[in-house]
């Protein structure tokens, strides 16, 4: 998503921890702890390697930590995305899967299934939607509300994962 050019591996493993930590905490949304405590496993011999290890970060963190990434999201086509207040990946991320020509219908839509979401957990609903257009992210927040919360946790977490993997491939080199 970034025009910058990518990192190289070889940088990243050379890099203190803060400069690793800042090259790379964009990947988790709003949450560089998982980049900054993965900074320990280096050196990453590949790109998946070093995902894997943030991914290893998240798996041991508290279900606090987890809720609190996942509240760093922003709702899908939600006010954040209206105001223009998203960060530059997410809003790149909601813009690929048509999140931002929705119909007057399918924002109302949108609204209904977020809100429901966030009454039935307390959090937002999260897909990796770079992997999704609007029709599969309807059916799948409409399909997740009759999850329980340890398994919506869980998926979400899955999400993020996958989401995260796709901005660290865009953004490192091997």
């Amino acid at each position: 998503m970034s025009s910058a050019p990518p990192l190289s591996l070889k940088l990243l493993n050379s890099m203190n921890q803060t400069g690793f930590t800042t090259a790379l905490g964009f990947a988790f949304e709003l949450s560089p702890w998982v980049v900054q405590r993965a900074w320990d496993e280096r050196p990453f011999d590949t790109v998946e390697g070093l995902h894997a290890a943030m991914m290893r970060v998240l798996d041991a963190s508290t279900t606090a930590d987890k809720l609190a990434l996942i509240r760093a999201h922003p709702e899908l086509a939600g006010k954040a995305a209206i105001a223009k207040a998203l960060t530059a990946e997410s809003n790149a991320e909601q813009a690929s899967a048509g999140l931002d020509r929705l119909t007057p219908e399918e924002f109302e839509r949108f609204h209904q299934l977020n809100a429901a979401h966030a009454e039935r957990f307390g959090f937002p609903f999260i897909i990796a939607v770079r992997l999704n257009d609007k029709t599969s992210i309807l059916a799948a927040m409409q399909a997740r509300l009759s999850n329980d919360e340890a398994t919506e946790i869980n998926t979400a977490i899955e999400q993020i994962g996958l989401i995260s993997k796709l901005r660290i491939l865009d953004a490192v080199s091997s």
